[in-house]
């Protein structure tokens, strides 16, 4: 079971996963997501990514564990709940 996910808003059109973690607060630091997505822990949009450079654009959803984060776009105050 999934919880709904979070809307992480961006200031570009796209933001890579690595970076887009770090702003979710899936991981501390682009380092730290690093081998979490290179172990397969990583999802995008359902499905596994291991590219961490990987282009993420709004409307994509990143889960992991039990996070869940959506890209999105505009003002929106970050609230997650982790």
């Amino acid at each position: 079971m999934t919880s709904e996910p979070v809307d992480v808003p961006i200031r570009d059109e796209s933001i890579r996963l690595g970076q887009f973690m770090k702003l979710a607060n899936l991981v501390e630091s682009g380092a730290e997501a690093k081998p979490v997505i290179a172990d397969g822990a990583v999802s995008v949009n359902g499905e596994v990514e291991t590219r961490r450079g990987r282009q993420l654009a709004p409307g994509d959803v990143v889960t992991m564990g039990g996070q869940v984060a959506r890209v999105a776009t505009g003002e929106v105050e970050i609230d997650v709940p982790w």
